[in-house]
């Protein structure tokens, strides 16, 4: 096993139905595979943050997730929640409608909402849904998740179809330049999936296949 690799995985699980048994699973999981998170919906912070709290496994949530199309002040007051339980690195969801309707300033403003709160306490991941945009709206997403301040552009939630390509890797790396980080997530199934993505210039690869992609196994998981 790759333990660099494994340090660029966040281990996901993010599914409606989802019980404290798969909690509990993914998080031994990212235990024993040094895993850089768990990334959980925000009903599962607190629990898995007991569970992690004494390894070097980081809690990760998502806020507006998988839609994106609630406020501001809610993605603002979600944030705040999630990290006075625990997590350190949130997953924010974009107003889709509001980028495609070319309402940027608002874009930023739902994005600067969740980096104000978060600001010296955990890391933002601005989720893009690169399935449902063109190119010129991905590089726009990109410039402004850049200008809000955010840490890393994530390609999708794995809710709407598509997922991560090189691609959309390769033009997301070139639109954010160096400085910030790149999440490949949506479809990441097998060790040379990962690999692809990671030489395409991603820094970390968001994955419910997590175990499978480090020792080098196809995952049937759709996330």
């Amino acid at each position: 096993m790759s333990q660099s690799l494994a340090s660029k995985i966040d281990h996901t699980q993010l599914k409606p139905e989802t019980q404290t048994e798969k909690i509990n699973q993914i998080c031994q999981e990212a235990k024993d595979n040094h895993f850089a998170s768990v990334c959980v919906t925000p009903t599962w912070v607190a629990h898995s943050y007991e569970l992690l709290k004494d390894t070097d496994v980081k809690v990760c949530t998502v806020i507006g997730f998988p839609l994106g199309a609630t406020t501001p002040e809610t993605k603002a007051f979600e944030t705040n929640q999630v990290i006075d339980q625990g997590a350190t690195e949130v997953d924010m969801v974009i107003n889709i409608g509001s980028l495609k309707d070319g309402q940027y300033e608002e874009v930023e403003r739902d994005i600067q909402a969740v980096v104000d709160e978060a600001k010296d306490r955990a890391l933002v991941k601005v989720i893009i849904e690169t399935s449902l945009l063109t190119q010129d709206e991905k590089v726009k997403a990109c410039e402004l998740a850049k200008r809000a301040g955010a840490d890393y552009v994530k390609t999708s939630t794995g809710f709407s179809g598509g997922g991560a390509t090189v691609e959309d890797i390769k033009l997301m790396r070139a639109t954010v330049g160096p400085e910030m980080g790149v999440k490949a997530s949506g479809g990441v199934k097998s060790l040379e999936d990962a690999n692809a993505m990671i030489e395409a210039g991603a820094t970390r690869i968001g994955a419910s296949s997590g175990v499978q992609i480090v020792n080098g196994e196809q995952s049937n998981s759709d996330y």
